[in-house]
């Protein structure tokens, strides 16, 4: 493959984005200097307004893996992709309505802090520890992916960029905390907009315009995307993208640490959901983008596909090639989708290095020293930063070995995301539920999806179930023309061809049903969980939505929790702190003799042993 390489405009533009991303955190770090307690550094004083909250929630869940992976699975697969619009209503609608109004009004900092609440130590350790693993490996996965595609492509320097990646990212993490985060990542969601509308107006362009494009694809089958075929093998279908989807990127969402940590940051509740429906909205946009670009794509090489051609080696390097080739007399402009790419690298690592020096201080720092004075929590969240920043760029060595991005990254979440779902589902939905079920279905649910994830990884699905629709060389130059041949499958288990062969989309489901199934039937075995010695404030009772016609099923449903007690919480959204949620319990007639059996209540000091409960004078 001939190796098209940047001109002095394409290095500039890039440059640009790095010089003003580092500029946003040397920024706050000066405008918050004299008031950066940790508080502020974490969570920006939780006075954030949901503008800026919504952008930076989409730059950071649309990384490099949509700007270059949704083109390319569009190229291969078609347009089915665009049913994900579904799933991620779904999403931030269950996000929104079920778990905020839980982890907003428990004035938690990190999202573990309420397995504490509502179970105990253990489980909220666990369960921090499988979401750093996860965050890292995924991580390593959003900035190895984009530098080695770019680098083949462009050649641009591999290691280069992905050591660029993670010391900006860590400069204006360390300096400048959650803000830094937030509005830099608003502004790399404004440069990947510009950059996927750069590629739509030229590819369109020459491509012979949008009505072109759509007629090609369609001859292309690549409009094909309402496959109603309910085998679960199947790798996207609608039932796959809408069940399978929703449940992985709910655990991304609903009760994922760098989601939560920015929607608690808000100043009221109203704030956080509106950040959440603005949030959907960057979403559906980023996503049309990325799929319109793989139909402009497919039409541009039609006739002579550049994968199984040889020109190129793995299909992540599609878009960045195609880019070269429609901006080839432009200088500048593939600069501009470089800048595009990383900007969602950028916005992703930055955000899992603050999410992760949050739960990290939080769960096990200030739990094992509690009386830290402000500055020095500061400095160790800093340092947490820098130390996490170095772990996460290493960590991208690991990613070549992962194969295609789209599927590794969700796969990844799928496989540790879904399992954290059903633990959080436990504790907010089923209130009898105990910590040994709780800790029992976690083991579960892990042990479940990462045995199909790795089974799947060992044994690839067969072809029939993967293979792309059909792709064209027939006007390719001879002489590069490679045929492609199906990998051999040879000495398969009995399991390879049925768990193993599974849609990745459906890893968190598994993830997540073998945890809630386990968690339950525990629960009922050692003893289920008393309500009365739960706080209504942990438990959301969605039993309402289906009892409304009668007060005794919908008591009944609260098995012992005393939501009679706790009519207030429906008013927080209108500006009032979580304080007054957690204090409002007692005052509403909560037992005091009940409270020595609430998680984290010491009864020999009669006080919380977490911020949720405590006077929160220090923030």
């Amino acid at each position: 493959m001939e190796v098209k390489n940047f001109v002095v405009w394409d290095y500039l533009i890039f440059a640009a984005l790095f010089i003003i991303s580092s500029g946003i955190g040397v920024f706050f770090a000066i405008k918050e200097r004299k008031k950066m307690t940790s508080t502020e550094f974490l969570v920006g004083g939780r006075q954030m307004s949901f503008g800026p909250v919504a952008l930076s929630l989409s730059a950071s869940f649309m990384s490099a893996v949509t700007v270059l992976g949704v083109p390319s699975e569009v190229y291969l697969f078609g347009a089915s992709f665009l049913i994900f619009m579904i799933s991620y209503a779904c999403v931030i609608i269950l996000t929104s309505e079920l778990f905020l109004p839980v982890f907003y009004r428990s004035g938690i900092t990190s999202t573990y802090e309420y397995l504490q609440l509502r179970f105990n130590k253990p489980v909220r350790y666990a369960a921090t520890v499988i979401y750093i693993v996860q965050t890292i490996l995924y991580t390593g996965v959003v900035v190895y992916t984009p530098a080695l595609a770019l680098n083949l492509v462009t050649g641009f320097d591999l290691w280069g960029s992905v050591f660029a990646t993670g010391i900006i990212c860590t400069f204006y993490c360390t300096l400048g905390g959650l803000k830094a985060v937030v509005w830099t990542d608003a502004f790399q969601m404004a440069v990947m907009i510009v950059g996927f509308l750069t590629v739509l107006i030229r590819g369109s362009a020459q491509t012979g315009g949008f009505h072109n494009v759509l007629e090609h694809s369609l001859n292309g089958s690549r409009l094909d995307m309402f496959d109603f075929d309910v085998d679960p093998l199947r790798r996207h279908t609608i039932w796959t993208i809408v069940i399978g989807g929703t449940f992985t990127w709910l655990g991304i969402y609903g009760v994922n640490q760098s989601t939560i940590q920015r929607c608690i940051s808000c100043k009221t509740e109203k704030h956080a959901k509106l950040a959440l429906y603005f949030n959907l909205l960057g979403l559906w946009i980023i996503l049309g983008c990325a799929i319109f670009s793989g139909l402009i794509m497919y039409t541009y090489f039609k006739d002579c596909d550049p994968w199984t051609s040889g020109i190129i080696s793995a299909p992540d390097q599609l878009m960045p090639y195609f880019v070269m080739e429609i901006f080839a007399t432009m200088p500048g402009l593939p600069g501009l989708f470089v800048a595009c790419a990383f900007s969602g690298t950028l916005s992703t690592v930055a955000a899992s290095i603050n999410a992760l020096a949050t739960v990290t201080f939080e769960d096990f720092i200030k739990s094992f020293f509690p009386h830290l004075s402000g500055k020095l929590s500061t400095w160790i969240s800093k340092g947490l930063c820098i130390l996490f920043g170095v772990m996460c760029t290493s960590m991208a060595v690991a990613a070549s070995l992962m194969g295609n991005v789209t599927q590794s990254a969700l796969s990844i979440h799928g496989m540790c995301g879904g399992p954290m779902l059903g633990l959080f589902v436990l504790g907010i939905v089923f209130p009898f539920v105990n910590w040994q079920g709780a800790l029992g279905g976690l083991l579960t649910g892990i042990t479940l999806s990462f045995w199909v994830a790795i089974g799947a990884f060992i044994y690839p699905a067969p072809n029939s179930k993967t293979w792309p629709l059909p792709l064209s060389t027939e006007q390719c130059i001879p002489s590069n023309v490679t045929k492609s041949v199906p990998p051999v499958l040879s000495s398969r288990p009995a399991l390879a061809d049925i768990w193993y062969s599974l849609s990745y989309l459906y890893y968190s489901a598994v993830g997540c049903l073998g945890c809630i199934a386990a968690g339950v039937i525990i629960s009922f075995i050692t003893g289920h969980q008393k309500g009365k010695d739960i706080q209504p404030l942990l438990i959301r009772p969605v039993c309402n939505l289906f009892c409304f016609w009668s007060k005794k099923y919908k008591t009944l449903c609260w098995c012992g929790v005393q939501h009679d007690n706790e009519t207030e919480q429906e008013n927080l959204e209108d500006g009032n702190t979580w304080k007054q949620g957690a204090e409002s319990v007692s005052q509403n007639g909560l037992r005091q003799e009940s409270l020595v059996h609430i998680p984290g209540y010491d009864p020999k000091d009669k006080s919380y042993n977490n911020p949720a409960f405590e006077n929160v004078t220090h923030f």
